[in-house]
């Protein structure tokens, strides 16, 4: 009960949204126990008019009865026990028959080592082990779905996320946080405001940020960086009276690319591939994540080193008080992995913020860079250029359990940190 405007009504309580809390529970799971209880309800898209409605989500098994083609169906918000066997001439669902039947080929030559016998059809299911693995695959493709979805819902950048897993069966990590800029460790204060900014008409030919800051502009007209290695870059920022399309608003506009987290096949986990090519010299991406101390940095660092992990990087361009770690907290730079000849290499940036212990980390590519080619950059590279074993992960005890690299490539220095 509650009052509004002198009358008493009965209402439905709702918490505000400062209080919503996220469900553990899947969209399946929820439109399953609806449709169980048969239930509506429109947020998760039950409504009376599909409450009844039979979608094939995945194909389970297959078996041949007298001469004719059975698939044992999951349909779509249903519970797994309402799974039923359906001919094959009444199922309209192409592209999951093609998935199932590369599913149980790929198995197969699993299995086999490359001979993909199928089995001969019988009126039995096909054996456990087979239709399990296509379940699984099945699952996972669903799985990697809706976390595609999710990441593309939280970027506030151009470049499309896509996401793909042909090796194994595993799945989106499980405490993984997509954000889009560097989120504060408590304690610690970001500054997003600029003290100051230009009134240039023309940023290219006027005394603008960089030369306020004592560099030069770090970018060409065909928005490359043409300035060194260690160079720090001085954006446009929020004061300054240029408008979006200034050519010294780069980083902050994000990245531009349709990029591709993808499981590798060489035993180095998830990696980045860009699916169109990226001129030499162009900005691909910004490494975020959360800024700790480097005191935290280092407690982390032991026990990321247990794990085999690196994720931290040291926000040195002038001290060394504040790292970036990117474990939990990360955007697509979190799935990059190291290579000892990559293509991408570390610039510092000042935008918005002009504290130079808080530098953001910016990833440009140091050549041309194929469509489909994996996007690598070298951990122990600093913003200043050079390579420091303490620039990502770094940990000074002098024991350190060291990460093999698994680059490949011939000038491979062997180990991460």
């Amino acid at each position: 009960m509650r009052k509004r405007c002198g009358e008493v009504k009965t209402v439905r309580f709702s918490l505000p949204c400062t209080w919503c809390v996220p469900c553990l529970v899947s969209l399946d799971t929820l439109q399953e126990l609806c449709r169980k209880e048969k239930l509506t309800c429109k947020s998760i898209g039950i409504t009376k008019r599909n409450l009844n409605n039979y979608e094939v989500e995945y194909l389970c098994d297959y078996k041949v009865v007298k001469g004719v083609e059975y698939y044992l169906v999951k349909w779509k918000g249903w519970p797994e026990s309402t799974n039923t066997w359906e001919p094959l001439r009444n199922l309209r669902c192409p592209q999951l028959l093609q998935q199932f039947s590369n599913d149980k080929s790929s198995y197969l030559s699993l299995v086999k080592k490359g001979k993909a016998i199928a089995p001969k059809n019988s009126s039995k299911p096909l054996p456990p082990a087979v239709s399990e693995y296509i379940v699984r695959k099945a699952k996972q493709r669903i799985a990697l779905q809706r976390w595609q979805d999710y990441l593309n819902r939280r970027k506030n950048h151009k470049g499309m996320i896509f996401v793909e897993n042909t090796v194994d069966l595993e799945g989106p990590p499980l405490d993984f946080y997509y954000i889009n800029e560097y989120r504060p460790a408590p304690g610690i204060i970001l500054n997003s405001e600029a003290t100051f900014g230009c009134s240039c008409t023309d940023c290219f030919f006027e005394k603008c940020c960089p030369i306020e800051a004592g560099v030069v502009l770090a970018y060409n007209k065909n928005q490359q960086i043409k300035v060194k290695p260690g160079t720090p870059i001085y954006e446009c920022n929020s004061r300054c009276q240029c408008g979006p399309d200034c050519p010294n608003r780069i980083v902050q506009k994000g990245t531009q690319y349709s990029l591709c987290i993808f499981r590798t096949s060489n035993g180095c986990g998830w990696g980045v591939k860009t699916l169109v090519k990226i001129k030499k010299m162009s900005f691909v991406m910004e490494y975020v994540g959360e800024v700790i101390t480097s005191e935290e940095a280092e407690r982390r660092g032991q026990l990321y080193d247990n794990q085999g992990i690196t994720y931290l990087f040291d926000l040195d361009y002038e001290s060394d008080e504040f790292t970036v770690d990117a474990a939990r907290y990360g955007n697509v730079s979190h799935f990059v992995n190291h290579s000892c000849d990559p293509n991408l290499q570390v610039f510092n940036v000042f935008i918005d913020n002009l504290d130079t212990r808080l530098p953001r980390i910016a990833l440009f590519s140091t050549r041309t860079i194929k469509a489909g080619e994996e996007l690598t950059f070298d951990y122990q590279m600093k913003g200043s250029g050079e390579l420091s074993s303490d620039s990502i992960d770094h940990s000074p005890a002098k024991k350190r359990i060291r990460t093999e690299c698994k680059c490949g490539a011939e000038s491979c220095r062997g180990y991460l940190n």
